[in-house]
C-alpha cells in the first residue's frame, strides 16, 4: 500500500473534537488564515500573470475574466431576464435558460446597491465565492483529518484546488466558484450534524448550476444513514435531531426542483422542459458514450493521438483517485458528492473543452495528494506547491488568451 492509499484512522471522537474547532466563525477563521493567505498568494499570482500576458498581446485581461463565454450569458440574465436566446445557422437554439439564478441574482444585487457594473459585480461575487470555497475546503479536510492532520491537510487542499491548471476559472465571472462554496459548506454542516444548514445550503447550490443534484445526493445518503444508525436508539434529543434532519432533506432539492420545474412551465416543456433547453446546446447525459467518441477519434492521427493518450491518462488518475478516496475511508456525504460529480462531468455529451472546468467543484479528489504532501518535508512540499502554482499560472494565462473555458 502506498502512501496515496493510506487510510484515515482517525475515529469518531478525535473528528468530534477537530469539528468543535472548525464551526464557523472568527476562530475558524483564524484556524483556516494559513490556507486562505495561501489561496490568495495563488490567486494574486495567477492573476498577475493573466495581465503581463494579455498586455503583450493588446487584450485586456478584465475582459477575458468577465465578459467572455459564459460570464456574457450571466450578465446578460442580471440585467434583462430570462428569455434571450441565440439561433444558430445549423437550427440550435442557446437559450438562457440553460443557465442557473443564483449567480445572476448576486450581480444584480450587487449593482443596484454599489456602482458597480454587471461584469465588475460578477467578478466580485467570484473572487469573494473562492474565498469561501477555499475556507470550505478547510473546514472539510480538516473535519474529516482530526486533529492530527487536519489543519495541514485542510492547507494543502485548499492550496491544490488553487493550482489546478484551469484553477483560472475560479476567478473569473463563473458559477464554478460560488459553487464550490455552497457546496463544500453543506458537506461541512453534513458532517457535523447541522441538517437544517445543509439543506438551505444545497438547495442554494441546486440554484447555481445543475450539479448541485451532487450536493442534494450527499445529504440525502447522509440523512439516510444517520436515520438507520439512529433506529431504534433512546440518545437524548433524539426526536428534535430527527426533525431538523427531516427538514434539511425536504430543504436539500428545492433549489435545482423549483428552477426545473419553472423552466418547464415557462418552455411548456413540462418536467423536460429543462432537458429541452438543454439539448438546444447539444448537452445531455448519455453515459460517456459521446466523450469515449471524442476520445477515440484523437486516434486516427499521430499528433492528436497523443492528445488521446493524455486524456485516457487523465480519466484513469480521477478514477484512481476516487478509488484511493474510497479506500482512505472518506465519509459517505464526501464520496456521494464526488461520485455524482464525476459522473455528471465525464458522463455528460456536453462540449469536451468544457470537462476541466467542470470537474473544479470535486475537491474531494485532492484529499488524498494533499495527505500526502503532509507526509513530505515543509521544505518539499513547499516547493511542489510553488512549482505548480507558476505552471498553473503560465498556462491559465495562456489558456485565456487562446480558447479559453467554454
Amino acid at each position: 500500500m502506498t502512501d496515496l492509499d493510506a487510510p484515515v484512522t482517525e475515529d469518531r471522537a478525535a473528528r468530534t473534537a477537530s469539528a468543535g474547532s472548525t464551526s464557523a466563525g472568527p476562530a475558524t477563521l483564524r484556524r483556516a488564515a494559513p490556507a486562505l493567505l495561501g489561496y490568495a498568494a495563488v490567486r494574486a499570482l495567477g492573476l498577475l500573470a493573466l495581465a503581463v500576458w494579455s498586455a503583450a498581446r493588446d487584450k485586456s485581461a478584465y475582459t477575458l475574466l468577465t465578459a467572455r463565454w459564459d460570464s456574457l450569458w450571466y450578465t446578460r440574465v442580471a440585467e434583462l431576464g430570462y428569455g434571450y436566446e441565440v439561433r444558430l445557422p445549423n437550427g440550435d437554439v442557446h437559450s438562457n435558460l440553460a443557465f442557473f439564478p443564483l449567480l445572476p441574482w448576486l450581480e444584480r444585487l450587487l449593482h443596484t446597491t454599489t456602482p458597480l457594473s454587471y461584469a465588475a459585480a460578477g467578478f466580485v461575487v467570484s473572487l469573494l465565492a473562492s474565498l469561501a470555497a477555499a475556507w470550505g475546503i478547510f473546514a472539510v479536510a480538516d473535519h474529516v483529518y482530526g486533529p492530527t492532520h487536519g489543519r495541514r491537510a485542510g492547507v494543502c487542499a485548499v492550496l491544490l484546488w488553487a493550482v489546478l491548471p484551469v484553477g483560472i476559472v475560479q476567478s473569473m465571472a463563473y458559477s464554478e466558484s460560488l459553487f464550490t462554496a455552497l457546496a463544500a459548506w453543506s458537506l461541512y454542516a453534513v458532517l457535523t450534524g447541522r441538517w437544517v444548514t445543509a439543506g438551505v445550503l444545497a438547495s442554494l447550490a441546486g440554484l447555481t448550476r445543475p450539479v448541485g443534484l451532487a450536493v442534494v445526493a450527499a445529504v440525502w445518503v447522509a440523512g439516510t444513514v444517520s436515520f438507520v444508525r439512529e433506529r431504534g436508539t433512546a440518545a437524548p434529543g433524539g426526536r428534535a435531531r430527527a426533525v431538523r434532519r427531516a427538514l434539511g432533506l425536504l430543504l436539500a432539492p428545492l433549489g435545482t426542483a423549483g428552477y426545473v420545474l419553472w423552466v418547464g412551465h415557462r418552455t411548456g416543456g413540462g418536467l423536460l422542459g429543462y432537458l429541452d433547453v438543454q439539448a438546444g446546446w447539444r448537452n445531455g447525459f448519455d453515459g460517456g458514450y459521446a466523450f469515449a467518441r471524442f476520445v477515440a477519434d484523437k486516434f486516427t492521427s499521430f499528433p492528436s493521438a497523443l492528445a488521446g493518450v493524455g486524456l485516457v491518462v487523465g480519466v484513469a488518475l480521477l478514477i484512481r483517485l476516487y478509488v484511493v478516496c474510497v479506500r482512505q475511508g472518506q465519509p459517505w456525504p464526501l464520496l456521494t458528492y464526488t461520485g455524482v460529480v464525476l459522473a455528471l462531468a465525464l458522463c455528460a455529451s456536453s462540449y469536451f473543452g468544457s470537462k476541466p472546468r467542470l470537474l473544479l467543484p470535486a475537491f474531494p479528489l485532492l484529499f488524498p495528494l494533499a495527505l500526502a504532501l503532509v507526509r513530505l518535508r515543509t521544505r518539499r512540499s513547499a516547493l511542489v506547491v510553488g512549482g505548480a502554482a507558476v505552471a498553473a499560472a503560465v498556462y491559465g494565462a495562456w489558456w485565456l488568451n487562446g480558447s479559453g473555458p467554454p
